[in-house]
């Protein structure tokens, strides 16, 4: 049997079974409580909790459908997105920040068949990924020959700068907690790109809370030294791959791009 890529998923198997399975004791412990008699309040606090439950592991069964690679590929899509508006001719190397499962480093090899490329990410116990599944991705896809895997933290990166000539991220800077103020986590990515290099980011742009006035942002970038600095918000409300019900809060909410050239 042909050993298949495992490039996980945003929703986690494990999130499912514990749905599921918190639904399926509650649900049955409220038909039990009934059966015996036992105190009306209780067993109907517990057949609440059980549906809603149920109803919520159905819906993160579904957007865990959509995100499959595969299956919904919507993360495909969004990764391709993100390599549109990576404006390069593939000559020379790539760091991609935050890799996650290697499926957007694996993309951008296929993509720009001359990079040399550097994916790196801080990977640990709490994450449902790791660098030798990273690397075994990379292997079956036929592209590991061009492709660095090492450890590292977005907010204090231990390259030189102006190392790269192109730098890609894909919904990583939110999540660096080494960070508080995450513009500082963009700035540090863009310290390591080469003077005329290019980047690609997406992120949780339009959310305030992360990142304040975007538009404010750019100018401030453009005032530091970046050349050509763009910004599309909201995402998720324009780019027609992506459902509606997977633009909530806790999935998927105010998306955004920042691209240029250094």
């Amino acid at each position: 049997m042909r050993e298949k890529t495992n490039y996980g998923n945003w929703v986690p198997e494990k999130a499912l079974y514990m749905l599921f399975g918190g639904a399926a004791i509650l649900l049955v412990a409220a038909i039990v409580s009934g059966v015996m008699g036992v105190v009306p309040v209780i067993t109907w606090i517990a057949g609440v909790i059980g549906v809603l439950m149920l109803v919520m592991a159905v819906y993160m069964l579904i957007c865990h459908e959509e995100f499959a690679f595969g299956k919904g590929n919507m993360m495909a899509g969004v990764h391709q997105h993100l390599v549109d508006h990576l404006d390069w001719d593939g000559k020379g190397e790539l760091l991609d920040i935050g890799c996650g499962a290697a499926a957007l480093t694996v993309r951008c090899a296929k993509a720009f068949l001359e990079a040399e490329i550097t994916a790196m990410d801080y990977w640990g116990a709490e994450w449902n990924y790791a660098k030798e599944q990273c690397e075994n991705n990379a292997r079956l896809e036929g592209v590991a020959n061009r492709i660095t895997f090492q450890k590292g933290d977005a907010a204090k990166m231990e390259f030189e700068t102006e190392t790269f000539d192109a730098a890609v991220s894909n919904f990583v800077f939110h999540e660096v907690r080494t960070a508080k103020d995450k513009r500082d986590v963009v700035k540090e990515a863009l310290r390591v790109v080469k003077k005329g290099g290019v980047f690609s980011f997406q992120d949780m742009f339009s959310q305030k809370a992360l990142y304040g006035d975007m538009d404010e942002f750019v100018r401030e970038l453009k005032a530091e030294g970046i050349s050509e600095v763009y910004y599309i918000g909201n995402l998720e409300k324009k780019l027609d791959f992506i459902p509606g019900y997977v633009k909530t809060p806790w999935m998927i909410s105010g998306m955004g791009i920042l691209y240029g050239r250094k």
